[in-house]
């Protein structure tokens, strides 16, 4: 069964380069990162996990845990983290998941609806759709997805900014427009109407009935 957005996401223990992980329990009411790999020791993975350890004060800026998934073993991703620490000149010190299992990558919805995994010999294109990213929030529900092919490395800047997008509107009656980054104004929500939007955010600028920006409340 997929995840699909609201879904409050599953639960799940894991061994982990942090010990064991509780996950709803790790969360303790903090926004979460979920980004997932196909194994340990490829190459645009190591890229992509350095960019993460890159961004550490902006996710703490954010509230924001991070914890990667990979199908290997915490004793491999040990391993791993001393490459991806020389590589992008930061510490590595998010966890990272132990699924040898691919009990995380399944209840994840990660792989395909149809796909053979050996024994022995297992490589990356085996668990190639195991690079999902999930954005969740404190109420443990899914806020944003996004899965990318083998060949293409995430772009962390933008999901950085969808989480920026995800928290600007979260619980408020706003949206974000097309490429919008922090700073920018919003769109009102069609629930609320232009006299009671304006009594409440001041004056809006109206491009069309139905669409009505405002500028964000700090």
């Amino acid at each position: 069964m997929s995840i699909r957005i609201n879904d409050i996401a599953p639960d799940f223990t894991a061994q982990s380069t942090a010990g064991q992980i509780k996950f709803h329990d790790w969360l303790d009411g903090s926004y979460a990162i979920i980004f997932s790999h196909p194994r340990d020791f490829t190459p645009v993975c190591t890229t992509e996990f350095g960019a993460v350890a890159q961004l550490a004060a902006e996710w703490k800026k954010r509230n924001t845990k991070v914890i990667g998934v990979s199908v290997d073993s915490v004793e491999d991703h040990g391993k791993w983290k001393r490459d991806i620490e020389a590589f992008s000149g930061a510490a590595a010190d998010f966890p990272i998941i132990d699924d040898t299992s691919l009990t995380v990558a399944k209840a994840y919805d990660m792989l395909p609806a149809e796909y053979y995994l050996p024994q022995e010999g297992r490589t990356p294109a085996n668990t190639a759709t195991v690079r999902t990213v999930y954005i969740i929030g404190p109420d443990k529900k899914v806020r944003l997805t996004m899965t990318y092919p083998m060949s293409v490395g995430r772009n962390f800047a933008e999901i950085l900014r969808a989480l920026d997008a995800v928290q600007a509107t979260d619980g408020v009656p706003f949206a974000t427009p097309a490429n919008w980054v922090p700073g920018q104004d919003v769109i009102v929500a069609l629930s609320v109407s232009t006299e009671d939007a304006t009594a409440k955010f001041g004056a809006l600028d109206i491009k069309l009935p139905y669409l009505r920006f405002a500028k964000r409340p700090v």
